[in-house]
């Protein structure tokens, strides 16, 4: 008679089990990413609450125990990219030393990285447009990019300072216009071709400080 090959079972008592903070924090990232996946690919518009939460598998209730409706997790989605970002220019402004050519280099590094996620390039699209649509959501769409306006204008104004120069305009002022560049070159990038945003930042920038 041959030994028994069979694998031991493993108590299901020897399997840890999830807590509800981290089962309930589970289901709201596939919440998260399952909506940014749909948006992506059909539109906000042509997203229902419902296609998001069966595609992530859950139910409606499990939706609303974990977000108000569509356009907070489209507000979520806006703030963890913009938080991101937000972390890596606070890097450019740390009081180390740096001249002002190292400050550039790596706030060239950054714009090098805008809108090369293509799914990012969308979402930032149907983020305009929904704003655009719904005064409720332009409010809290309008906290969000503030407080990148503002992050990327201390940015700005450092550089300046370093230099023992005026900026033209309020850093923030500067900082504004250098996002709706990037996002209207956005809109305007064809499928597949390369985003120039980042790029021409820097030349706009660098020809401000030249001046």
């Amino acid at each position: 008679m041959k030994p028994s090959t069979a694998v031991p079972s493993i108590p299901s008592s020897a399997v840890p089990r999830l807590s509800r903070e981290q089962s309930q924090a589970r289901t709201r990232e596939r919440l998260i990413e399952t909506a940014r996946q749909l948006f992506v690919a059909n539109g906000y518009g042509g997203t229902s609450l419902r296609d998001i939460a069966e595609q992530a598998g859950y139910s409606q209730g499990a939706f609303y125990s974990n977000f108000a409706g569509k356009e907070a997790v489209l507000l979520e989605l806006l703030r963890r990219h913009m938080e991101a970002e937000a972390l890596q220019l606070a890097g450019l402004t740390g009081d180390d030393g740096r001249s002002p050519e190292q400050m550039l280099a790596g706030l060239e590094a950054w714009a090098a990285t805008l809108n090369h996620d293509a799914d990012w390039a969308m979402l930032s699209i149907e983020l305009q447009l929904h704003a655009g649509r719904s005064p409720v959501f332009a409010v809290e769409y309008q906290r969000v990019w503030q407080r990148h306006r503002a992050a990327l204008g201390g940015v700005i104004a450092a550089l300046f300072r370093q230099l023992g120069r005026t900026p033209p305009a309020a850093p923030d002022e500067l900082a504004a216009g250098f996002m709706a560049l990037a996002h209207g070159l956005a809109l305007q990038r064809g499928a597949g071709r390369p985003d120039p945003s980042g790029r021409l930042i820097l030349v706009f920038l660098r020809g401000l400080l030249a001046t």
